[in-house]
């Protein structure tokens, strides 16, 4: 005779059962259906410049690869800050990420009004391409390396100005932590375009500058501008033939113009192996690799771990650098 005990027990562990395979259906369901609805892909800066570029080529190739629309769309502002910002605040389900710049790391520590961690509040996907600077002298700078460069200004402390596109920006920290480096010193001449300060070096204004390989490219090839050496750790396809700033003499320093894309902090797993993997694909397709090449850009596509280990290595080196050269938040 079955006790009323026993019949409780059955009804309970086939409820437990019933649940479980219930929690494994929804799961398995959530990760092939992602994604059920359009995409956003956040830029924080106005259509034509390389992080809007590199944007849309990840927002096609994911419309193509998911067979979903994602919106590719523009909120500039603050180097990236006002984009990164909605990131933050952002539901963490995949249907809002951001195509990130190298700026993502630093602007915290420069802008008094942003108020992200660049490390917690946010999710690594996959970094998609890679524009290194490239340290360029006018032509009548005595010095044809940068070892030559260094000994120069060694012997004239603050002889020489560097020129850059802002206070913080890439170029100026690249110049910051050369000098620290080497233990000379630069006069520092803040512009506010890159185009004015490759316009200046040209008519011999100031006197060097840390541009990106592609804003320097074609006025290097016209030897309007010579090229000491790129900053990141392998020499750039864009400029094969200038040597690293490490075959410099300088190692230890390499600055890597890194562009990815982000999501909220929080991300399932699911979805975030999903869109790094995509996106590190779309990255080295043959098609989208020759279009990073003509801009003067290197593909990457990594996976989301080795994007969250560099941009928790950048915050930290560029924290030391803003500390040291006592760069004020604006």
């Amino acid at each position: 005779m079955t006790t009323i005990d026993g019949v409780m027990r059955r009804w309970t562990l086939a409820c437990s059962l019933l649940l479980a395979g219930m929690a494994l259906s929804d799961a398995a369901y959530a990760q092939t259906s992602y994604p059920a609805k359009p995409i956003r892909l956040l830029i924080g800066f106005l259509p034509g410049g390389f992080t809007d570029i590199a944007g849309r080529m990840v927002a096609q190739g994911l419309t193509d690869a998911f067979g979903q629309q994602v919106i590719a769309e523009n909120r500039p502002g603050a180097n990236g800050g006002v984009a990164a910002e909605l990131i933050a605040r952002a539901v963490p389900d995949g249907y809002t990420i951001y195509m990130a710049s190298p700026g993502h790391t630093t602007n915290p520590m420069l802008q008094a009004r942003m108020h992200y961690d660049p490390v917690k509040d946010f999710t690594p996907l996959s970094r998609f391409a890679d524009i290194p600077n490239v340290l360029v002298v006018h032509p009548s700078v005595p010095v044809q390396s940068l070892k030559q460069l260094v000994a120069l200004l060694k012997s004239k402390p603050g002889f020489l100005t560097l020129a850059t596109t802002g206070v913080g920006a890439p170029g100026h920290l690249c110049g910051e932590l050369m000098q620290m480096m080497t233990g000379t010193k630069l006069v520092h001449v803040p512009y506010k375009g890159s185009s004015a300060v490759i316009v200046d070096i040209m008519g011999g204004h100031v006197d060097l500058s840390f541009p990106t390989t592609a804003s320097a490219m074609p006025f290097i090839q016209q030897g309007r501008l010579r090229a000491l050496s790129v900053t990141g750790a392998r020499r750039s396809p864009a400029l094969p033939e200038v040597p690293t700033i490490a075959e410099g003499g300088l190692t230890g320093f390499e600055v890597e113009g890194w562009y990815g894309v982000i999501g909220p902090a929080r991300m399932s797993a699911d979805v975030v192996a999903r869109l790094s993997g995509e996106i590190a694909k779309i990255a080295k397709s043959p098609d989208v690799r020759g279009r990073l090449l003509k801009q003067g850009a290197e593909p990457a596509g990594s996976t989301h771990e080795e994007f969250r280990a560099l941009i928790s290595t950048d915050h930290a080196k560029w924290a030391k650098v803003i500390k040291a050269a006592n760069i004020q938040k604006q």
